[in-house]
């Protein structure tokens, strides 16, 4: 039978047919995600633009758009592409060729990984709500600034652009180096973990 689990660098072994919350640690998602290029690596830049940096990125937004966070709405955003430490961050339009198998690896992760923080499996509608805006606005940022794409391409894709002070929008808009995007991660989920 072909082998269906990954080796971390903490030493755990996580089944993707059945991952356990006990296999999952903080510390593999930051270095995982720090490596993982948003945009198949189609960015401008000296770095990749990564999914850890993404994840602060929507999260901003979201801090932005929604006034005060809570702890349990801003885990969710720093872990809302969290299954991609594992499986990699697909691009839109290859989830679409690929169907729902995706889809049910990655949602079987995601709900591990919530349980091991302290997450509801599944969560309400209106933290979804919050999280997909926040998402579409960084996509809109990342896509213009990073990726090629004219406004109105963007707009038509992602919706409208979200208001950032300049200072914050180039900070999160530089790609970081690996090791600056995993350390920000795990500071923000340090800073959420003692709320």
């Amino acid at each position: 039978m072909p082998r269906a689990w990954q080796r971390m660098l903490s030493g755990r072994r996580l089944d993707l047919l059945d991952p356990s919350p006990l296999d999952i640690e903080i510390e593999d998602i930051a270095h995982g995600l720090a490596r993982v290029a948003r945009w198949n690596g189609q960015t401008m830049g000296d770095h990749i633009f990564s999914v850890a940096q993404h994840t602060l990125l929507v999260g901003e937004i979201a801090r932005r758009q929604s006034g005060d966070i809570d702890r349990r709405l801003g885990l969710a955003l720093l872990l809302h592409d969290a299954p991609e430490y594992v499986i990699g961050d697909m691009i839109s339009p290859f989830k679409v060729v690929i169907g729902g198998s995706y889809k049910a690896v990655e949602q079987r992760l995601l709900t591990a990984i919530h349980v091991r923080f302290g997450l509801p499996p599944a969560l309400p509608a209106e933290i979804l709500a919050i999280i997909k805006a926040a998402d579409h606005g960084s996509a809109f940022l990342e896509a213009t600034v990073l990726a090629g794409f004219s406004v109105a391409e963007a707009r038509r894709f992602f919706g409208l652009r979200p208001a950032l002070p300049a200072t914050v929008e180039k900070d999160y808009l530089t790609p970081w180096p690996a090791e600056t995007a995993k350390r920000r991660f795990l500071e923000r989920f340090a800073a959420l973990a003692e709320v």
